[in-house]
């Protein structure tokens, strides 16, 4: 995530790199999804103040740019935490403790699943099957893969992560 420019009340605000961006693609097929990912990849989510320029930049309506965010699950609408946690959920994670995993981690943080820590360290969500059925239960922080995770083990790997 970047410095993003705020205004006095800390809103979020669009870059100039980011309006280059959008006025390059706003004429191109399938320019909507492909902003949208940009933004995010800059933010981290998509904030609300940016899809009123985004809409306003390129001539969409709002409920369209909130169809295409809510529609894919990649899309955020709240800024995660400083630490994203995946849990697997396919079948083979979900059956070898995926469920146990996000349990634990809620006993842990206190807090669920699409939700932030209070202090905004860790955010936790549950994301489905991508093809690592034998390292199930499949966990990932920041892209970091933990495979075969056990409860006892989420202390310890948690703590790689805070304050790091």
């Amino acid at each position: 995530m970047s410095t993003a420019p705020t205004t006095a009340q800390g809103t979020q605000k669009l870059t100039p790199e980011l309006k280059a961006f959008i006025a390059e693609w706003k004429e191109k097929p399938g320019n909507l999804v492909m902003i949208l990912h940009r933004v995010q990849q800059h933010f981290g989510y998509i904030p609300r103040e940016v899809a009123f320029e985004i809409a306003d930049l390129i001539d969409v309506p709002l409920a369209k740019i909130y169809g295409v965010i809510t529609f894919y699950n990649f899309f955020k609408l709240k800024q995660p935490g400083r630490n994203q946690i995946q849990v697997w959920m396919g079948t083979a994670c979900y059956l070898k403790g995926g469920e146990d995993i996000i349990e634990e981690l809620e006993g842990i943080l206190g807090v669920g699943v699409n939700t932030v820590t209070p202090d905004g360290e860790f955010s936790v969500e549950a994301v489905r099957c991508l093809g690592c059925c034998g390292l199930a239960p499949v966990m990932v922080i920041n892209g970091e893969v933990f495979g075969k995770v056990k409860t006892e083990s989420l202390q310890g790997i948690l703590a790689k992560f805070r304050n790091a």
